[in-house]
């Protein structure tokens, strides 16, 4: 029957009557046959399954296999025997082809239970072992894993099941797909996918395979001296789980014995992987090891392979069954890569025609990879600015596209710096500094610098100063705006978590501070803007010169110098009128000023409030105000020393106080003033009924309408006159009785104090009232009238007739005891409103709103430690009528506090004397609202995106990056080799990464380091 079936399966017959002749020969085999017929039978189709060429002898083959294990199953056994088996696997050379496997694989199915079948599986544990180790190509791999996953009883055993799953991560690397197009590359993905498949399946049973295998994965891809594997490792990945990644980054990412050249290798093979398009969380497991790498600052390896890789990672983007794992990869690749513009720039020209083709792909996979890539631009640009011809043609690719605002390309930007992240996967190690979370950048402290630190990171902090000083260009006469340029450039730029300002503080030292000690931070900052200014006007006028000197033509009218950068961020103006009271004669004057010091009123002041303008806390609101006679200044010189006096007095103390900070802009300050402090004690009983007199007063007073009567004015004006002369008598007894600094602030804290106690407590509403409010010059004070030829009585007031674009208040708190001889510092808090309205010359009002708070801790301004709270003092559209006098949204508030960076909030800031009473805000920065300054012109919009840096200043900046990088790196590898040598200690480390809140205590004291920051290599400025 075998020998008549083999002839009818070999013959040249039509199919149909082949197919017919097998038919009845398998219906005679289902009857009983004698045993040596029926193994005939069976080695006929054994013979037929495994070597025929045609499609119908191995359909034959298989069929005849079938029929007689179903119906003569003790001869098939006998048939299917360990050696039988044996003699299938061996045939030929190399390792078992997949035909003899799929061969034994039908024979298992019809095997039936019993000893031959336990011999038989206990061969197939050994072979398919032994198989394996040989290296099988995908087919046979594949058919090995269908084999073990129909037959788990196959699969090798005990120790050497562990040896079977390293064997088949091994064969999966040497994976290549044999045949070209379409249909190949589906077979060699499903042949990789059952492989991987089989591996997962072992996993579940034996999870504690899963480690040494990924041992041996590693081992495969860092492997630098034999040929790349195949990417069919990629589907190992996807059946890794998900919770096991964060330990097996840290071990692998802190691991000594690899080496920086494994590394980099086996990172830049898993990059590849992306091509896979059956993978699962590949993307992952690739950006779970760049962040493991960034955590241990292993930069160097990060660029590397970043440079290298990028570029063919932006290409996947075209295919869709790949795309989304390369955006993931690509946009982490970018974002972290932001000490240079390197990686960016190489996918430039690749950007407008991967644009293109996604915009005609007009699929919702495409949609959604172009509003992501698009985002992705507008954040590098944002980031690498400066290269205008570079970055048209892509803007222009993607000018259609959605633009992302300010906010979420600063987010996006700082989530992923390398030097953003956390060294959660290296806990072990001392803490390595990392970059703010907040993404600024702090300044180191250099021994009682901290009063240089909160200045510059305030005018940092303001937008508009800061983008003119940025665009300062390269060839100017301005050396020490240029040193700020550089400074500001790296505080935007920088990957270092601080940086030092030395170069620029020593060229910006002022002359009369003594190096290593403290100074006074509104004196530094004064002097700063002044040095700035004369820089500027100076360079102008040398410009000018050479220009005119190398220009042929006759010299031109010298057009009217323009305002310099300080001017127009910092200056407004200020008159001053003094009236003669006997011929009535008025004298003006009009003087520029940078910045208001505003003295502290004496008691009363804070129960009889002039309305002079309006300060809106967010609760409150404006109310039409009436203006005052014209107000007073202190910015005068021989006026000026005479007003000085009362910004100078204390009200805790009854005698004369000099305010030294003020000495050098305002002229010196005369011995006796005419303030009234004698009669306070006498008025001590009649508090509360004073209070509900002023109180009524301050609502009569806001309720009256501008016009009102000549005759009403003068009465007020006599009666405080009046006040004043009978005060006048007991002023010099009073100075002999001042408090000196040493008594304790309770000691000093007299009834006269308590007058304005919580429900009269200060503002700055009350200093900048006190500021404007007119001023008798009477007695030795008398003004000289031309007219009148002689010393006459007059009154002296100012009025702010431009207000600036930045307002800078200065809280005189540091004065100066003419008793004791020494500077003392008033600690009372005063309330600072987020908006502020100053009533301008002509009735108008100019709204301010707060951007910068400089904060002094201590007693004194020669010692103690200055800090700053600040928030974006950048420009927004114009407020509508209805939000005019309504607080601006409160954007992000950061506390800088030397090197320390952190949020904060406005909360934090209004109550900060609260919590620490020696911390009291010293200087304030003020912002004009848009749409209502000078400068608010349809001509001069201001924009809120950073200006371009010149070539050479972005190109020190990625030097400074790189070198950053590579200084952390080998910190790192410095302190993991000391670690390494230390016994274990499981708790030695405990709580390093803890973040305390900068708000949870004082900033303490004034030292190198500052702001808890620890130790730094220093980039100098």
């Amino acid at each position: 029957m075998d020998k008549i079936l083999e002839a009818v399966v070999t013959s040249s017959y039509p199919a149909s009557v082949k197919q017919g002749l097998v038919r009845r020969v398998l219906e005679a085999a289902r009857q009983p046959l004698e045993r040596e017929q029926c193994l005939a039978l069976l080695a006929l189709g054994a013979r037929l399954y495994m070597s025929g060429t045609e499609e119908l002898p191995r359909r034959v083959g298989c069929q005849l296999l079938h029929v007689a294990g179903r119906h003569h199953p003790e001869v098939f056994a006998e048939f299917f025997s360990a050696r039988r088996v044996l003699r299938l696997l061996q045939s030929g050379s190399g390792p078992p082809g997949a035909r003899a496997l799929a061969c034994i694989q039908l024979g298992l199915q019809l095997l039936p239970d019993g000893p031959a079948a336990d011999e038989v599986f206990a061969l197939l544990r050994r072979e398919v072992l032994r198989t394996v180790c040989e290296r099988p190509g995908p087919a046979s791999c594949a058919q090995v894993a269908r084999l073990l996953a129909r037959h788990p009883r196959c699969v090798p055993d005990g120790p050497h099941r562990l040896l079977f799953c390293q064997q088949l991560v091994r064969c999966l690397g040497r994976f290549h797909c044999p045949a070209e197009g379409e249909e190949g590359a589906v077979e060699f993905l499903e042949q990789a996918q059952q492989v991987s498949g089989l591996l997962a399946q072992l996993w579940r049973a034996q999870p504690a395979a899963i480690l040494p295998c990924l041992k041996e994965l590693f081992a495969v891809i860092s492997c630098t001296e034999e040929e790349p594997p195949s990417s069919a490792l990629a589907s190992v990945v996807q059946h890794l789980p998900l919770e096991l990644m964060d330990g097996i980054i840290r071990n692998l990412s802190n691991d000594d014995s690899v080496t920086d050249s494994q590394m980099l290798t086996a990172i830049s093979r898993m990059i590849d992987w992306v091509s896979w398009p059956l993978g699962k969380n590949i993307d992952k497991w690739i950006i779970a090891l760049l962040k493991g790498l960034a955590a241990v600052k292993k930069f160097s390896i990060l660029i590397e392979v970043s440079l290298a890789k990028i570029e063919k990672v932006f290409s996947k983007l075209l295919y869709p069954i790949v795309r989304g794992a390369a955006l993931s990869v690509l946009k982490y690749m970018l974002l972290t890569f932001q000490h240079s513009h390197e990686a960016f720039h190489l996918l430039l020209p690749h950007i407008p025609p991967m644009v293109a083709s996604l915009l005609k792909e007009d699929s919702n996979s495409g949609s959604s990879c172009l509003e992501q890539l698009a985002e992705l631009v507008h954040c590098m640009v944002f980031r690498f600015p400066g290269f205008p011809d570079l970055y048209e043609p892509i803007m222009e690719a993607i000018k259609d596209l959605h633009v992302p605002n300010e906010d979420r390309i600063k987010q996006l930007l700082g989530q992923d710096a390398w030097t953003s992240q956390k060294s959660e996967l290296a806990g072990f190690y001392p803490r390595l500094m990392a970059k703010s979370d907040t993404g600024k950048i702090g300044l180191i402290n250099l021994g009682n610098t901290c009063y240089v630190n909160s200045i510059l990171q305030a005018l940092f902090m303001a937008s508009d100063f800061r983008h003119c000083v940025l665009r300062l260009t390269e060839n100017n006469s301005q050396p020490l705006m240029t040193k700020l340029q550089w400074l500001f450039a790296f505080l935007e730029h920088s990957q270092r978590p601080a940086i030092s300002p030395e170069n620029f503080l020593s060229a910006s030292w002022t002359p009369w501070f003594s190096p290593g000690t403290q100074q006074d931070c509104s004196e530094y900052l004064k002097y700063l803007l002044d040095r700035l200014h004369e820089e500027e006007k100076t360079g102008v006028r040398i410009c000018q010169k050479l220009k005119q000197s190398s220009s042929p033509s006759p010299p031109e009218e010298h057009p009217s110098p323009s305002s310099t950068s300080v001017e127009k961020m910092f200056g407004g103006k200020i008159v001053t009128r003094i009236r003669c009271l006997c011929c009535l004669h008025v004298s003006c004057r009009e003087e520029a000023f940078t910045d208001l010091s505003l003295a502290f009123p004496p008691p009363e002041r804070c129960r009889r409030r002039r309305r002079l303008g309006s300060v809106m806390l967010p609760v409150e609101e404006v109310r039409a105000q009436d203006l005052p006679p014209p107000p007073v200044s202190q910015t005068l010189s021989q006026e000026g020393s005479r007003r000085q006096r009362k910004h100078c007095i204390t009200w805790d103390a009854p005698p004369t106080v000099l305010d030294i900070a003020g000495l050098s802009s305002q002229g010196a300050v005369e011995e006796n003033e005419g303030q009234q402090v004698n009669r306070e004690e006498e008025k001590v009983e009649q508090t509360e009924k004073e209070r509900e007199v002023g109180q009524e007063e301050d609502n009569e007073e806001r309720t009256k309408e501008k016009g009102k009567k000549d005759d009403e004015v003068e009465e007020e004006e006599e009666k405080v006159e009046k006040e004043k002369e009978k005060e006048a008598e007991d002023e010099k007894e009073k100075v002999v009785d001042s408090h000196g600094p040493g008594t304790p602030r309770d000691a000093t804290t007299s009834s006269v104090e308590q007058v304005c106690g919580p429900e009269g407590s200060r503002s700055v509403l009350d200093l900048v009232n006190y500021f404007l409010s007119p001023e008798r010059l009477t007695a030795e004070n008398r003004y000289y009238c031309d007219s009148c030829a002689s010393l006459q009585d007059a009154e002296k007031a100012v009025e702010l007739s431009q207000g600036p674009r930045y307002l800078i208040l200065t809280l005189l708190r540091f004065s100066f005891d003419l008793r004791t001889m020494r500077r003392r510092k008033i600690l009372d808090d005063v309330s600072i409103p987020l908006l502020l309205r100053l009533p301008l010359a002509g009735g108008q009002g100019q709204a301010y709103d707060l951007c910068s708070v400089v904060v002094h801790s201590g007693v004194s301004s020669e010692s103690g430690h200055y800090y700053c709270y600040a928030r974006e003092g950048a420009a927004r559209l114009p407020p509508s009528l209805s939000s005019v006098d309504r607080p601006e949204p409160e954007n992000q508030w950061y506390l800088f506090n030397d090197t320390r960076v952190s949020f904060s909030s406005f909360e934090s800031v209004s109550n900060v004397t609260s919590f620490f009473p020696k911390d009291t805000a010293y200087v304030l920065f003020y912002r004009q609202r848009p749409g209502e300054g000078p400068e608010a012109e349809p001509g001069s919009p201001r924009v809120r995106a950073e200006p371009t840096l010149h070539k050479d200043l972005m190109e020190a900046i990625s030097k400074d990056n790189i070198l950053y990088l590579q200084e952390q790196e080998k910190e790192a590898r410095s302190r993991a080799a000391y670690i390494s040598a230390l016994p274990a200690s499981p708790h030695w480390g405990r709580g390093f990464d803890k973040d305390k809140d900068e708000d949870e205590g004082s900033p303490g004291g004034c030292n190198p380091a500052g702001g808890n920051g620890g130790d730094f290599h220093r980039l100098v400025f």
